[in-house]
Protein backbone atom coordinates (compact mmCIF):
# COMPACT_ATOMS: atom_id res chain seq x y z
CA UNK A 1 0.00 0.00 0.00
CA UNK A 2 1.27 3.50 -0.79
CA UNK A 3 2.15 5.56 2.26
CA UNK A 4 -0.52 7.45 2.97
CA UNK A 5 1.83 10.74 3.64
CA UNK A 6 2.95 9.93 -0.25
CA UNK A 7 -0.41 9.77 -2.06
CA UNK A 8 -1.52 13.17 -0.93
CA UNK A 9 1.78 14.45 -1.96
CA UNK A 10 1.17 12.92 -5.38
CA UNK A 11 -2.19 13.47 -5.84
CA UNK A 12 -1.59 17.64 -4.97
CA UNK A 13 1.00 17.41 -7.07
CA UNK A 14 -1.23 16.29 -9.51
CA UNK A 15 -4.18 18.70 -8.93
CA UNK A 16 -1.47 21.68 -9.15
CA UNK A 17 0.44 20.72 -12.49
CA UNK A 18 -2.20 22.33 -14.55
CA UNK A 19 -2.08 25.66 -16.09
CA UNK A 20 -4.41 28.36 -14.65
CA UNK A 21 -7.23 29.07 -16.90
CA UNK A 22 -7.94 32.80 -17.95
CA UNK A 23 -11.42 33.48 -17.13
CA UNK A 24 -14.00 35.40 -19.75
CA UNK A 25 -15.07 37.70 -17.65
CA UNK A 26 -14.36 39.00 -13.98
CA UNK A 27 -16.43 41.43 -11.61
CA UNK A 28 -15.77 42.67 -8.17
CA UNK A 29 -18.08 42.87 -5.72
CA UNK A 30 -16.77 45.09 -3.43
CA UNK A 31 -13.66 47.39 -3.10
CA UNK A 32 -11.04 45.51 -1.80
CA UNK A 33 -8.47 43.50 -4.57
CA UNK A 34 -10.02 40.28 -3.05
CA UNK A 35 -12.93 40.87 -3.51
CA UNK A 36 -13.90 39.26 -7.08
CA UNK A 37 -15.65 36.41 -8.97
CA UNK A 38 -14.17 35.14 -12.12
CA UNK A 39 -16.39 33.98 -15.10
CA UNK A 40 -16.27 31.18 -16.97
CA UNK A 41 -18.97 30.62 -19.91
CA UNK A 42 -20.00 27.13 -21.17
CA UNK A 43 -17.54 25.94 -24.06
CA UNK A 44 -20.57 24.64 -25.79
CA UNK A 45 -22.28 28.50 -26.11
CA UNK A 46 -25.62 26.66 -24.82
CA UNK A 47 -28.38 28.84 -23.30
CA UNK A 48 -29.70 28.42 -19.75
CA UNK A 49 -26.67 26.53 -18.51
CA UNK A 50 -26.25 25.52 -14.75
CA UNK A 51 -24.38 28.26 -12.93
CA UNK A 52 -22.21 26.43 -10.41
CA UNK A 53 -20.21 28.69 -8.12
CA UNK A 54 -17.00 27.79 -6.48
CA UNK A 55 -15.17 28.48 -3.57
CA UNK A 56 -11.81 27.35 -3.35
CA UNK A 57 -10.14 25.70 -0.33
CA UNK A 58 -6.66 26.10 1.21
CA UNK A 59 -7.57 26.38 4.03
CA UNK A 60 -8.88 30.05 4.57
CA UNK A 61 -4.99 30.94 4.19
CA UNK A 62 -3.47 33.81 2.27
CA UNK A 63 -1.30 31.51 0.12
CA UNK A 64 -3.51 29.79 -1.43
CA UNK A 65 -6.10 31.85 -3.58
CA UNK A 66 -8.54 30.98 -6.39
CA UNK A 67 -5.81 30.59 -9.45
CA UNK A 68 -5.89 26.96 -8.04
CA UNK A 69 -8.98 26.34 -9.10
CA UNK A 70 -9.31 27.99 -12.20
CA UNK A 71 -8.47 24.03 -14.00
CA UNK A 72 -11.47 22.83 -12.44
CA UNK A 73 -13.63 25.45 -12.87
CA UNK A 74 -12.60 25.20 -17.17
CA UNK A 75 -13.48 21.63 -16.10
CA UNK A 76 -17.43 22.16 -15.54
CA UNK A 77 -17.44 24.91 -18.16
CA UNK A 78 -16.35 22.00 -20.56
CA UNK A 79 -19.26 20.21 -19.60
CA UNK A 80 -21.47 22.83 -20.13
CA UNK A 81 -22.07 24.63 -17.29
CA UNK A 82 -21.62 28.21 -16.75
CA UNK A 83 -19.04 29.24 -13.23
CA UNK A 84 -17.94 31.68 -11.04
CA UNK A 85 -15.16 31.36 -9.04
CA UNK A 86 -15.41 33.31 -6.16
CA UNK A 87 -12.33 35.21 -4.63
CA UNK A 88 -12.67 36.12 -0.71
CA UNK A 89 -9.95 37.52 2.08
CA UNK A 90 -8.59 35.03 3.61
CA UNK A 91 -5.13 35.19 6.57
CA UNK A 92 -1.97 36.48 7.05
CA UNK A 93 0.65 35.35 5.34
CA UNK A 94 2.60 32.22 7.10
CA UNK A 95 5.49 32.56 9.42
CA UNK A 96 7.99 31.62 6.77
CA UNK A 97 6.84 34.29 4.83
CA UNK A 98 7.30 36.86 7.38
CA UNK A 99 3.35 36.78 8.61
CA UNK A 100 2.46 36.72 12.37
CA UNK A 101 -0.68 35.24 14.25
CA UNK A 102 -3.36 33.55 13.19
CA UNK A 103 -2.58 32.54 9.64
CA UNK A 104 -6.05 31.16 8.61
CA UNK A 105 -8.91 33.62 7.39
CA UNK A 106 -9.74 36.50 8.67
CA UNK A 107 -13.25 37.26 11.20
CA UNK A 108 -15.46 38.42 10.24
CA UNK A 109 -14.02 39.41 6.71
CA UNK A 110 -13.87 36.08 5.32
CA UNK A 111 -17.21 36.06 5.82
CA UNK A 112 -18.36 39.19 5.28
CA UNK A 113 -16.67 38.93 1.44
CA UNK A 114 -18.30 35.28 1.00
CA UNK A 115 -21.63 36.55 2.06
CA UNK A 116 -21.46 39.94 0.09
CA UNK A 117 -20.52 37.56 -3.31
CA UNK A 118 -23.69 35.72 -3.14
CA UNK A 119 -25.43 38.57 -2.46
CA UNK A 120 -24.08 40.42 -5.32
CA UNK A 121 -24.51 37.66 -7.78
CA UNK A 122 -26.88 37.67 -9.60
CA UNK A 123 -26.82 40.83 -10.95
CA UNK A 124 -23.20 40.36 -11.89
CA UNK A 125 -23.65 37.31 -13.57
CA UNK A 126 -26.36 38.74 -16.01
CA UNK A 127 -23.83 40.75 -17.56
CA UNK A 128 -21.04 38.69 -17.21
CA UNK A 129 -22.36 35.24 -18.10
CA UNK A 130 -25.32 35.76 -20.17
CA UNK A 131 -25.71 32.14 -20.50
CA UNK A 132 -26.33 31.36 -17.61
CA UNK A 133 -29.71 30.29 -15.89
CA UNK A 134 -30.11 32.19 -12.53
CA UNK A 135 -33.11 29.86 -11.42
CA UNK A 136 -30.48 27.22 -11.28
CA UNK A 137 -27.37 27.77 -9.08
CA UNK A 138 -25.58 25.08 -7.66
CA UNK A 139 -22.81 26.05 -4.93
CA UNK A 140 -19.55 23.70 -4.34
CA UNK A 141 -16.91 24.27 -2.80
CA UNK A 142 -13.91 22.15 -1.99
CA UNK A 143 -11.78 21.78 1.87
CA UNK A 144 -12.06 25.09 3.26
CA UNK A 145 -14.43 25.71 0.15
CA UNK A 146 -16.62 23.56 1.49
CA UNK A 147 -17.10 24.86 4.69
CA UNK A 148 -17.93 28.04 3.26
CA UNK A 149 -20.37 26.61 0.48
CA UNK A 150 -22.12 24.88 3.45
CA UNK A 151 -22.00 28.03 5.49
CA UNK A 152 -23.70 30.60 2.55
CA UNK A 153 -26.13 28.13 2.00
CA UNK A 154 -27.39 28.14 5.30
CA UNK A 155 -27.46 31.76 5.98
CA UNK A 156 -31.28 31.84 6.67
CA UNK A 157 -30.67 29.76 9.79
CA UNK A 158 -28.41 31.78 11.19
CA UNK A 159 -28.94 33.17 14.97
CA UNK A 160 -30.86 36.27 15.08
CA UNK A 161 -28.61 39.04 14.66
CA UNK A 162 -25.80 37.50 12.80
CA UNK A 163 -24.91 40.23 10.46
CA UNK A 164 -25.16 37.99 7.43
CA UNK A 165 -28.59 36.41 8.19
CA UNK A 166 -31.21 36.50 5.60
CA UNK A 167 -34.53 36.28 5.57
CA UNK A 168 -35.11 33.21 3.55
CA UNK A 169 -33.02 30.51 1.98
CA UNK A 170 -31.10 31.36 -1.39
CA UNK A 171 -32.64 30.44 -4.69
CA UNK A 172 -30.33 27.24 -4.38
CA UNK A 173 -30.90 24.11 -6.57
CA UNK A 174 -28.49 22.54 -4.26
CA UNK A 175 -24.97 22.40 -2.77
CA UNK A 176 -21.89 19.88 -3.31
CA UNK A 177 -19.66 20.22 -0.88
CA UNK A 178 -15.87 18.76 -1.43
CA UNK A 179 -13.89 16.88 1.24
CA UNK A 180 -15.53 20.07 3.44
CA UNK A 181 -14.38 21.04 7.04
CA UNK A 182 -18.15 20.52 7.72
CA UNK A 183 -18.10 19.91 11.56
CA UNK A 184 -15.70 22.63 13.65
CA UNK A 185 -16.17 19.72 16.72
CA UNK A 186 -14.36 16.81 15.01
CA UNK A 187 -12.21 19.04 12.96
CA UNK A 188 -10.89 20.79 16.01
CA UNK A 189 -10.25 17.28 17.86
CA UNK A 190 -8.44 15.73 14.62
CA UNK A 191 -6.24 19.37 14.00
CA UNK A 192 -7.16 19.25 10.69
CA UNK A 193 -4.86 21.91 8.75
CA UNK A 194 -2.85 22.35 11.92
CA UNK A 195 -5.40 24.46 14.01
CA UNK A 196 -7.17 26.21 10.79
CA UNK A 197 -10.40 25.93 12.23
CA UNK A 198 -9.27 27.80 15.64
CA UNK A 199 -7.22 30.54 13.55
CA UNK A 200 -10.25 31.20 11.62
CA UNK A 201 -12.23 31.43 15.07
CA UNK A 202 -9.80 33.85 16.57
CA UNK A 203 -8.39 31.31 18.64
CA UNK A 204 -10.03 28.38 20.93
CA UNK A 205 -11.57 31.46 23.79
CA UNK A 206 -14.05 32.54 20.57
CA UNK A 207 -14.88 29.33 19.26
CA UNK A 208 -17.89 29.10 21.89
CA UNK A 209 -19.02 32.46 20.60
CA UNK A 210 -18.42 32.83 17.25
CA UNK A 211 -19.14 28.90 16.53
CA UNK A 212 -23.18 29.05 16.56
CA UNK A 213 -22.37 31.66 13.65
CA UNK A 214 -20.20 29.94 11.30
CA UNK A 215 -19.80 26.00 11.77
CA UNK A 216 -22.31 24.67 9.19
CA UNK A 217 -23.17 21.69 11.68
CA UNK A 218 -24.41 24.16 14.19
CA UNK A 219 -26.64 25.45 11.08
CA UNK A 220 -29.40 22.41 10.36
CA UNK A 221 -31.39 21.89 9.11
CA UNK A 222 -31.13 24.23 6.14
CA UNK A 223 -34.04 22.62 3.89
CA UNK A 224 -31.40 22.72 0.40
CA UNK A 225 -30.35 19.93 -1.37
CA UNK A 226 -26.85 19.13 -0.26
CA UNK A 227 -24.36 16.56 -1.04
CA UNK A 228 -20.60 15.35 0.14
CA UNK A 229 -18.00 14.14 -1.55
CA UNK A 230 -15.28 12.69 0.20
CA UNK A 231 -12.34 10.60 -0.85
CA UNK A 232 -12.09 7.40 1.69
CA UNK A 233 -8.10 8.17 1.72
CA UNK A 234 -7.83 11.74 2.83
CA UNK A 235 -5.42 12.56 5.53
CA UNK A 236 -5.93 16.25 4.99
CA UNK A 237 -9.47 16.60 5.59
CA UNK A 238 -10.30 13.16 7.36
CA UNK A 239 -13.46 10.90 6.53
CA UNK A 240 -14.50 11.52 9.93
CA UNK A 241 -15.11 15.43 9.43
CA UNK A 242 -17.92 15.34 6.65
CA UNK A 243 -19.55 11.53 8.79
CA UNK A 244 -19.66 13.86 11.50
CA UNK A 245 -21.45 16.83 9.85
CA UNK A 246 -24.15 13.86 7.78
CA UNK A 247 -24.60 12.38 11.13
CA UNK A 248 -25.24 16.12 12.65
CA UNK A 249 -28.04 16.51 9.44
CA UNK A 250 -29.46 13.33 10.39
CA UNK A 251 -30.16 14.10 14.01
CA UNK A 252 -31.90 17.44 12.99
CA UNK A 253 -34.10 15.48 10.75
CA UNK A 254 -32.47 16.02 7.39
CA UNK A 255 -30.58 14.17 4.89
CA UNK A 256 -27.49 15.03 3.61
CA UNK A 257 -26.52 12.70 0.55
CA UNK A 258 -22.87 11.29 0.68
CA UNK A 259 -20.74 10.18 -2.10
CA UNK A 260 -17.96 7.75 0.00
CA UNK A 261 -14.87 7.27 -2.87
CA UNK A 262 -12.63 4.28 -2.51
CA UNK A 263 -8.63 5.05 -3.15
CA UNK A 264 -8.42 8.52 -3.15
CA UNK A 265 -7.55 11.32 -1.06
CA UNK A 266 -8.11 15.35 -0.52
CA UNK A 267 -7.38 16.89 -4.22
CA UNK A 268 -8.15 14.79 -6.62
CA UNK A 269 -11.82 16.07 -6.30
CA UNK A 270 -10.49 19.26 -8.05
CA UNK A 271 -7.95 17.62 -10.32
CA UNK A 272 -9.30 17.25 -14.02
CA UNK A 273 -7.13 14.30 -14.63
CA UNK A 274 -8.08 12.76 -11.93
CA UNK A 275 -11.59 10.22 -12.47
CA UNK A 276 -12.81 11.65 -8.89
CA UNK A 277 -13.05 14.79 -11.14
CA UNK A 278 -15.59 12.92 -13.02
CA UNK A 279 -17.76 12.15 -10.29
CA UNK A 280 -17.95 15.53 -8.59
CA UNK A 281 -19.35 16.71 -12.39
CA UNK A 282 -22.17 14.34 -11.70
CA UNK A 283 -23.43 15.12 -8.36
CA UNK A 284 -23.37 18.62 -10.11
CA UNK A 285 -25.28 17.74 -12.57
CA UNK A 286 -27.55 15.85 -10.45
CA UNK A 287 -28.62 18.78 -8.42
CA UNK A 288 -28.44 21.44 -11.42
CA UNK A 289 -30.95 19.48 -13.94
Amino acid sequence: MTDPAERDAAEEASAFSHPAVAPDAAAAYGSHPDQVIDFYAPRDGRAGAPLVVLLHGGAWRAPYDRVHLTPFADFLARRGFAVANVEYRRGSLLPQQGGAGPVAGRWPDTFDDVAAALDALPSLVRDAVPQADPRRIVLAGHSAGGHLALWAAARHVLPAGSPWRTPGPAALRGVVALAPIADFATAVELDVCSGAVLQLMGGEGELGARGPHADPAALLPTGIATAVVQGREDIVVPQAVAEAYVDAAAKAGEMVGLTLLEGVGHFPLIDPAADACAVVAEEIAQLAY
